[in-house]
């Protein structure tokens, strides 16, 4: 599938003296959008290792951001007033001790899962396994600020000629749809299979896998969304609701079945669908359970057709490395829209209404502060 994006209409900020003070938006109690609230608070310090951040697009998560503020997260408990914003892009503003992997000025995007560093798992590579994982924005302050601290291990100098907003939406989930792939086992040649492919994972998984030489099934049960999906070049839409879509599936396959399916959904009648329309020896792969997560699997087929089923809970630094590496060699996100930051309320209503094909993302050069 071809990505397409928006392009925001602001570029990089040149970088800033680091004041004493920054703008912020923040909720200090749970609700609506509405609650997200312009305040002035003080600006984070990097320490050993860390890097300061000048903001200059974030992207929105349906859990991290839209769950979060409504009070519904499922494993976060905040400390009010909180700063959201997790995938985020920006230059470097100021180094802490010990950092010699950027420099001040670099543009920068933030991968947001910050890991012990020192755990079995991550001497292993495998950072997304961490107990002690936490993530910017949900365990830590955020980026709906002008500045945010993270460390340098977890930034990566973004190449020429991608602005803001498309570094801000690959820095996630870009991470997390490489890591999807590479453990279900992806070839070129496979059939892959992409529930809810409008949303921001789904939209880059799908890009990704059709960039990395696969054949993509997109689904959705929006029509308007579909031809949507279709327009940007996969090569099977369907409606995943239709009672023939397991048998359009095989249809479209030559009744071999997908090699891979993607299900982030976690809603049990499509999870059923996604089983019966795997290949023997497949592989189901899921990041989200955002429409339920309890499921049935019959294990009598599940061995028998020799299936797989694997989650995938983020990146880690073997995916941050390959997606950047698809990026140089032309991989791009799938950008719905940007909105300025004071518009945050809009933009948190815009992605409650189910209207975004990929991801949303906010820019936060100085004019966004007062649009």
């Amino acid at each position: 599938m071809n990505s397409t994006a928006v392009a925001s209409a602001h570029g990089w900020p040149e970088p800033m003296p680091v004041p004493e003070t920054m703008r912020a938006m923040v909720f200090r109690r749970f609700g609506t959008p509405d609650v997200l609230e312009e305040a002035t608070i003080g600006i984070p310090r990097p320490g050993p290792g860390d890097v300061l951040v000048q903001v200059a697009a974030v992207g929105i998560g349906r859990l991290l951001d839209l769950t979060a503020r409504a009070g519904h997260h499922p494993y976060a408990r905040f400390q009010l007033p909180h700063v959201l914003g997790a995938d985020h892009s920006g230059v470097v503003a100021a180094l802490g001790d010990g950092v010699e992997s950027v420099r001040v000025g670099d543009r920068v995007a933030v991968y947001p899962a910050v890991a012990c560093g020192s755990c079995a798992h991550c001497a292993e590579g495998r950072e997304e396994a961490c107990a002690g994982l936490s993530l910017v924005g949900t365990h830590r302050p955020g980026a709906y600020a002008q500045f945010c601290a993270v460390p340098a291990r977890n930034v990566h100098r973004v190449p020429d000629g991608i602005p803001p907003a498309m570094a801000a939406s690959l820095a996630q989930v870009g991470p997390v749809a490489a890591n999807q792939l590479v453990q279900a086992g992806l070839r070129p040649g496979h059939w892959v299979l992409v529930q809810g492919a409008a949303s921001a994972l789904g939209s880059t998984t799908a890009a990704l896998a059709q960039h990395l030489g696969a054949r993509v099934i997109a689904t959705s049960r929006s029509p308007e969304k579909r031809k949507a999906l279709a327009a940007a070049g996969a090569d099977v839409v369907l409606d995943t609701a239709a009672a023939d879509f397991v048998e359009r599936v095989r249809e479209a396959t030559g009744g071999h079945g997908v090699d891979i399916a993607v299900d982030n959904l976690g809603n049990p009648a499509v999870w059923d669908a996604t089983l019966d329309s795997l290949a023997r020896g497949g592989t189901v792969v899921t990041s989200g359970a955002f429409l339920g997560g309890k499921v049935q699997v019959d294990l009598l087929r599940l061995y028998s057709n020799c299936h797989r089923i694997i989650g995938v809970r983020t990146g880690n630094p073997a995916s941050v490395k390959t997606l950047w590496t698809q990026v140089e060699h032309g991989f791009r996100a799938v950008v719905d829209r940007t909105f300025p930051i004071a518009r945050a309320a809009d933009a948190h209503r815009y992605m409650e209404d189910d209207n975004n094909v990929g991801r949303v993302a906010l820019t936060l050069r100085l004019p966004d502060w007062d649009a």
